[in-house]
């Protein structure tokens, strides 16, 4: 089958998300199937660097600074789970994502106050500085892989 052919495919939705989707697309006076395919390539563009399976590790950093949270509560992925999709076979442990960091990771969704003890513990956020957890996680690990691989970089 050529890639350019379209498929149909069925979906189960809520009530609430479907009234979302009506919603949306009467006021942007396009077709709720737009708002569909415009949902589906937004994320995908968005979760990118997951499509390719050669891209592991602190590679991965950038989408699991954005997304993590939600990828790991959506999907109700465990620390377990989330490492093989991080590390996976990962031999270079300068490539790889600590596991501890994978397990704050894993427990953003799930365990808020366990979280924000161990970030806490790690000395991130500042006072005055109401971010919440999602935050707080997201400068930790900018902090701790984006800017570490900027300064093995140069």
């Amino acid at each position: 089958m050529s890639d350019n052919k379209k498929q149909i495919v069925s979906l189960r939705m809520n009530t609430s998300d479907l009234r979302k989707i009506k919603d949306l697309a009467r006021r942007l006076r396009v077709r709720e199937s737009d708002v569909f395919r415009f949902a589906i390539r937004s994320t995908l563009r968005k979760l990118a660097p997951l499509h390719d399976v050669d891209v592991k590790g602190r590679e991965l950093i950038a989408v699991l600074i954005e997304y993590g949270a939600e990828l790991t509560s959506y999907f109700e992925l465990d620390a377990f789970q989330l490492e093989s999709l991080v590390n996976g076979d990962i031999g270079d442990a300068e490539k790889r994502v600590d596991r501890a960091d994978i397990e704050l990771l894993a427990m953003a969704g799930h365990q808020e106050s366990y979280v924000y003890m161990k970030l806490k513990e790690l000395k991130v956020g500042g006072i005055g500085e109401p971010q919440g957890l999602v935050g707080l996680l997201k400068q930790y690990l900018f902090e701790k892989y984006a800017q570490q691989q900027e300064s093995m970089e140069h």
